[in-house]
């Protein structure tokens, strides 16, 4: 087997192993919740909104992050014309999804983004919520690891790029 066959092989077994843990109603519950929260970068977007709304005085930088979050997630939707994977056929999904193709995560894209961006601003608990969103894609069946991990490194790569910006110029680095 070649490099590509063994990570092709290792994506489905992994994607099959966490979607098992959604047998377990409550695992299952939260697997649909964080999927349902992150869609089209929702919960993402809510949450620069409110930090915008109760931090005045870094207003700027909580819109800037919340635009960077929503780049991210559009720039993850065009990769994923271009590359067309099809998602996992081999698990049956515990949620249903708004397009067909799997790579990257765009769930995972926003996410990692928002854990970036969000977590310069001091909010602690994005991070540890972003990855359980990441995670909750493998235990819904919809994505292998690869798309996930290719969407949460767009995304924290975009957020990166962009902290500058964020930051409205200042140079902190």
């Amino acid at each position: 087997m070649d490099d590509l066959d063994d990570l092709h092989d290792m994506d489905h077994r992994i994607v099959s192993a966490l979607r098992a843990c959604g047998t377990d109603p409550r695992v299952a519950g939260a697997a649909r919740a964080l999927s349902w929260a992150g869609e089209h970068a929702a919960l993402w977007l809510a949450a620069g909104l409110a930090g915008a709304a109760v931090d005045g005085r870094r207003r700027g930088a909580w819109l800037r992050g919340t635009a960077l979050t929503a780049g991210a997630h559009v720039v993850s939707m065009g990769v994923k014309r271009v590359v067309r994977r099809p998602r996992p056929a081999h698990v049956e999904p515990l949620v249903r999804t708004a397009g067909r193709h799997s790579f990257p995560s765009s769930h995972a894209t926003s996410a990692a983004a928002a854990a970036v961006a969000f977590g310069a601003l001091g909010a602690r608990a994005v991070p540890p919520l972003a990855a359980a969103v990441c995670v909750s894609r493998l235990v819904a069946g919809v994505h292998y690891p690869s798309d996930v991990a290719a969407g949460a490194a767009l995304g924290a790569l975009t957020a990166r790029l962009g902290a500058r910006w964020m930051r409205g110029g200042a140079r902190h680095d």
